[in-house]
């Protein structure tokens, strides 16, 4: 497993840029306005979504795994705690396919729990979803995004992505 730290940045390339040097590493995933970093040392997904209205630079954490069980337990764990607040299965986020849990902290900062069943999901590829689609009512914004526009996605973001 690895930590997930998923940042809004004013300027992706600027971004990719400056963690590239900083981890001295090229991105698992480049997309417009969205790169991520799978890095091995130290574990850490860095997700970089280029949103530069955003009122925060942190989006969201999450807990990256490997196989699905550690989801399902991740999700009993919360339930019994009374902290689960959001269930997906096969959800097609941040150009890919995942099943998750979320949890929102009492201030607000959303944790997500997930694991990558299709990295280059064909939903994804072939158009039936917009390239990047987020949760959270985000679908709009990236199929604009998608398009060469612009979008605030100020709002949380359900991607990894």
């Amino acid at each position: 497993m690895r930590l997930q730290l998923a940042l809004n940045v004013r300027d992706i390339d600027e971004a990719v840029d400056y963690y590239g040097k900083l981890f001295k590493a090229t991105p698992h995933k480049r997309r417009p306005g969205y790169a991520n970093f799978a890095l091995d040392e130290p574990p850490l997904k860095l997700v970089l979504f280029e949103n530069p209205h955003a009122p925060e630079r942190i989006n969201h954490l999450g807990v990256e795994v490997f196989d699905a069980a550690h989801v399902r337990e991740a999700a009993a764990r919360l339930e019994a705690a009374d902290i689960l607040t959001e269930t997906e299965e096969e959800a097609v986020c941040c150009h890919a396919e995942q099943t998750k849990v979320w949890s929102d902290e009492p201030q607000g900062l959303r944790w997500e729990w997930y694991v990558i069943t299709d990295d280059a999901p064909a939903a994804v590829a072939t158009g039936a979803v917009a390239s990047g689609a987020c949760c959270d009512g985000q679908e709009e914004e990236a199929a604009v995004l998608a398009a060469g526009g612009s979008a605030d996605l100020s709002a949380p973001a359900c991607c990894d992505v």
